[in-house]
C-alpha cells in the first residue's frame, strides 16, 4: 500500500510558492490530526511571502514554510496518550504552543514562553494550509454547533480583538476610538459595541471606511475630519509607525490606550506624555487567552463578524491572493478564507 499523501501550501521562499503534495501527518503521542476545513489569510502571512517577516532575520522561521495559524476543522484521528472521544469533534486551535515547563508556561503565560511553537509561523509546527494538521491535542477548543466553519477559522483573529477590547476597560457612557478599520480593528470595534460602548473608527481608505459604515458604524472618520472629544480609550490596530504616539495624543488623561497592531519599523511615544496624562497602556500579542471566552461569544451571537470574509478559495487561490490577487466574485470585507478541499 503506497504512503498516504495531502495537498499543502509551501511558500518555498520571498514570492514563490507550490501547492505540494506531501506524506498525511502522523498521529504521535499527545497529537491530533484534523481534516482542516477552513483557514484564514493574515497580515503575517502576508509578510512571510515578501520576506519581510521579523521572524526569518531573528532565526525563528526559514523558507520552506506551511503557513497558516487561524483554522478550523474536525479531528479524524489520535495518537497514543490523547482521548479517544476528540475524533470526530469539530475544533479550532491555539497558536502558540510553549515548551510546558518554564516559568511562564507553569503561570499560564505560554503564549509568551521564549522557547514556544507557533503553527504556521516558527519552525517546527507545520501550519493548516494543508488538507490535514497535527497539533497536539492540549491546544484544542471544541466548537459548539452554533460555531460554523467562516467563525471557528475567525476565532484565532477574534481572540486578540476581544483582548483588545476587554483591555479598553469601555463600557456604556465610555467613548472609544479604534485606529485601523482592518480585520482585528473592525472585531474590535464589534465587541466594544456588543459591551455597550460608544464606538468610533479611524481609518485612510475610502473603500475600508464605507465597509465600516455597512457594518453599522456611524461615526467612521479619516485622521482630517476626527472630531475633537474626549475618547476615554483608545485602542491602534494599525501597522503605520505614526500611529502609536497619535493614539496617546488623542486619549483622555487617565484613559487606556492599547497597542495591538505592528509596525514594520519602530514606532516610538514619549513616555513623559504617557506619565503626565496618567495613562494606561496595554499591549496585546496573542488570542491565546481568550480562545475559549471568544467561542462562547459567537455562540451567544454577540457579535458576528462573517460580513468581513470577502471569499473562500482553494490552495491553489493562496499565492494569488498572497501577491495581492483580489478573488472573482469578492466582496468587501478585508479577510480572505481558504478551503483546502476545494
Amino acid at each position: 500500500m503506497g504512503e498516504s499523501l495531502i495537498r499543502a501550501f509551501v511558500l518555498t521562499g520571498p514570492g514563490t510558492y507550490e501547492v505540494q503534495r506531501l506524506p498525511s501527518p502522523v498521529a504521535t503521542d499527545g497529537d491530533a490530526v484534523v481534516a482542516v476545513e477552513r483557514v484564514g489569510i493574515c497580515g503575517t502571512d502576508q509578510e512571510f511571502f515578501t520576506g519581510e517577516m521579523p521572524y526569518l532575520r531573528d532565526g525563528h522561521s526559514s523558507y520552506p514554510i506551511r503557513l497558516g495559524h487561524e483554522w478550523m476543522g474536525t479531528v479524524t484521528r489520535v495518537g497514543p496518550g490523547v482521548e479517544p472521544g476528540w475524533v470526530g469533534r469539530r475544533v479550532t486551535g491555539d497558536t502558540m504552543l510553549g515548551d510546558g515547563s518554564c516559568r511562564r508556561c507553569r503561570r499560564g503565560r505560554q503564549h509568551v514562553c521564549e522557547h514556544r511553537d507557533e503553527i504556521g509561523i516558527r519552525d517546527g509546527r507545520p501550519g493548516a494550509l494543508a488538507e490535514e494538521l497535527a497539533v497536539p491535542a492540549a491546544s484544542l477548543h471544541p466548537l459548539p454547533d452554533e460555531v460554523d466553519a467562516a467563525l471557528g477559522a475567525l476565532v484565532e483573529p477574534a481572540g486578540n480583538a476581544l483582548r483588545a477590547a476587554t483591555a479598553a476597560e469601555a463600557g456604556v457612557d465610555d467613548r472609544v476610538l479604534v485606529l485601523g478599520p482592518g480585520t482585528i480593528g473592525l472585531m474590535t470595534a464589534m465587541f466594544l459595541r456588543a459591551g455597550g460602548a460608544e464606538v468610533h473608527l479611524m481609518g485612510r481608505s475610502a473603500a475600508g471606511m464605507a465597509f465600516a459604515r455597512q457594518l453599522g458604524f456611524g461615526a467612521v472618520w479619516s485622521e482630517d475630519d476626527l472630531p475633537d472629544l474626549p475618547f476615554d480609550a483608545v485602542v491602534d490596530a494599525t501597522n503605520t509607525a505614526r500611529i502609536p504616539a497619535l493614539a496617546l495624543d488623542i486619549v483622555e488623561p487617565a484613559g487606556r490606550v492599547v497597542y495591538v497592531g505592528l509596525a514594520g519599523r519602530p514606532s516610538l511615544i514619549d513616555t513623559r506624555t504617557l506619565a503626565l496624562k496618567d495613562v494606561t497602556a496595554v499591549g496585546i500579542l496573542s488570542a491565546s487567552p481568550a480562545l475559549g471566552a471568544t467561542i462562547e461569544a459567537f455562540a451567544r451571537g454577540d457579535v458576528d463578524p462573517r460580513p468581513l470574509v470577502a471569499a473562500t478559495v482553494g490552495l491553489d487561490g493562496v499565492g494569488p491572493v498572497l501577491a495581492g490577487a483580489t478573488p472573482s466574485g469578492a466582496g468587501s470585507g478585508p479577510k480572505i478564507h481558504v478551503d483546502p478541499r476545494l
